[in-house]
């Protein structure tokens, strides 16, 4: 169960990565600044991160893949909105929250999954 060990760190960096997410995300979209547009890049980062730490660990299930699924859709209607706006209206976008709400419980899951196998 080394890998446990090895991916609490992950799991707290993501963790963090989150905080500051939603911390500054909306703090700089109220002040007006670039803020979802910026922020979406570390989203679909963390996106790919899961999945392929799920793959070799086999951790992809049904609830995996149906919230990979969840997200891309998400991501693909926020890029739709960014792209019809020219960006202005998209900033306070709930696409982009909802898209990151799903990754976290993505995120969750297999932490979760990875940390107490005994659960699932």
């Amino acid at each position: 169960m080394m890998y446990q060990g090895i991916l609490l760190p992950v799991f707290v960096l993501v963790a963090l990565t989150f905080g500051v997410l939603f911390w500054t995300g909306r703090r700089l979209s109220l002040a007006g600044g670039p803020a979802q547009g910026w922020f979406n890049y570390h989203l679909q980062t963390l996106f790919y991160v899961v999945v392929a730490l799920a793959l070799p660990l086999r951790q992809a299930d049904l609830v995996m893949v149906l919230l990979a699924w969840v997200f891309v859709v998400l991501q693909i209607f926020h890029a739709g909105l960014f792209v019809r706006s020219s960006g202005e209206a998209a900033q306070g976008s709930s696409l982009f929250i909802a898209g990151a709400l799903v990754l976290l419980a993505m995120w969750v899951y297999f932490a979760l999954r990875i940390l107490f196998p005994t659960l699932t």
